[in-house]
């Protein structure tokens, strides 16, 4: 008989089910308490009852926990002195969607050899985000593979859908079930249709294919999540953060009968793929915010321990500590001083 299936599939590898992973490590009492206080004060900030300032800042993509767990102590530190107007979630993104190939994330390849043991990666994530909760920051993450929420998300305070994926039934469905606040993306093309659909999608009640808590392969049936916004990146067609854009993301919003608020990423398209302009970018949504814009609730900001990027693949033992392998971002220094800078900003704002 000729085979008809996995005709191109070199190996299966049996995952660990994600009670198995939860149970070895499992949330305290206290990061319960943490995340579901820290979900409930972000779902403010959208909509509109905390007029503080979300701030989501941190690597590109975590590939080293030692650096990252440096910055995320450092991060915590700064985050309690700015608490009274600027909420900061770090960034703990563990899944890269790629154009076409390359490193796809801790979980996905965590010793960046391409061995892709995912069940290290899925229990190294859960190590990491437990020690970015324990030092009192929120987490947030983009969520990829529609399989990794039942392995993590447990753990995560807000979440977000690139803009690759904005568009994707599977992911819409998949965030009609999160447990946490999310902001999807516009798409790459700078477009907000997409976007706006996919809040819509996911508020609604969804039934999809997916697996349970013992790893089996089930019908998921949601409730829907109330608690998604959109947020502005840009496209290919250049930035999407000027007084003008937000204008006609307000109407958009309105005529869709969604809240007005608003997350600018203040990388990618909107820095036109230059890092080391996010800081202008964010002093131009501070100047609309004290312009008297109420629909601006956050920001997004790349940052590292040191400032650029490198290249990768590379061997591991000449990575260069702190520095990011993915997307480039700001170092810790411009980082602190942009933080506290934002934080004076916003005092009128109080």
């Amino acid at each position: 008989m000729h085979k008809t299936s996995d005709i191109n599939v070199l190996e299966i590898r049996a995952l660990p089910s994600p009670a198995q992973l939860i149970a070895d490590a499992p949330r305290s009492d206290a990061q319960s308490a943490f995340i579901t206080e820290a979900r409930a004060q972000i779902q403010k900030i959208i909509f509109g009852d905390d007029r503080r300032l979300l701030l989501v800042v941190g690597p590109c993509s975590i590939h080293d926990t030692a650096a990252s767990a440096e910055y995320a102590r450092r991060l915590a530190s700064l985050a309690r002195e700015v608490s009274d107007r600027v909420l900061v979630v770090m960034r703990v993104y563990f899944e890269k969607p790629r154009t076409t190939v390359g490193w796809k994330g801790l979980i996905m390849d965590p010793r960046l050899d391409g061995s892709h043991d995912i069940a290290a990666g899925l229990r190294m994530a859960r190590a990491f985000l437990r020690e970015v909760l324990d030092l009192g920051l929120p987490t947030a993450t983009e969520l990829l593979d529609p399989i990794t929420p039942q392995y993590i998300s447990d753990l995560i305070c807000w979440s977000a859908i690139g803009a690759r994926t904005t568009e994707s039934q599977t992911h819409r469905q998949m965030a009609s079930g999160l447990s946490m606040p999310l902001g999807f993306k516009n798409g790459t093309d700078g477009s907000l249709p997409a976007a706006i659909n996919a809040i819509k999608a996911a508020s609604q009640p969804q039934t999809f294919l997916g697996i349970n808590l013992d790893g089996q392969a089930s019908t998921v049936v949601t409730r829907g999540n109330p608690h998604c916004h959109i947020v502005l990146r840009g496209g290919s067609h250049g930035p999407n953060y000027s007084p003008e854009h937000i204008a006609e993301a307000e109407r958009v919003l309105a005529k869709a009968n969604l809240p007005r608020s608003i997350l600018i990423d203040c990388n990618h398209d909107n820095s036109a793929k230059q890092p080391e302009r996010q800081p202008e970018v964010l002093r131009e949504v501070i100047s609309q915010i004290n312009a008297g814009n109420t629909s601006i609730i956050g920001a997004m900001i790349e940052s590292n321990l040191h400032a650029g990027n490198q290249p990768f693949p590379q061997p591991r033992e000449n990575l260069k500590y702190g520095v990011s392998i993915t997307d480039g971002c700001i170092g810790w220094e411009t980082t602190e001083s942009l933080v506290r800078e934002l934080h004076a900003a916003l005092a009128p704002r109080f």
